[in-house]
């Protein structure tokens, strides 16, 4: 799943984005990015990542 997805689908997440740095609200790229790509273009470590994109979507 893509960045942009990700953030539409839901948009609890991007606090997350925020807290780590990455410009991906609003970014071009966003739609073709990757979790995977999206950490290593920031330098964030990815299974951290995902844990707290996962604890910020609901239910």
């Amino acid at each position: 799943m893509c960045m942009d997805d990700i953030m539409r689908r839901w948009p609890e997440t991007i606090a997350v984005l925020i807290r780590h740095g990455m410009l991906c609200v609003g970014c071009p790229i966003a739609i073709y990015h990757s979790v995977t790509e999206a950490c290593e273009e920031h330098g964030v470590d990815e299974d951290a990542f995902v844990g707290e994109l996962l604890a910020a979507i609901p239910g």
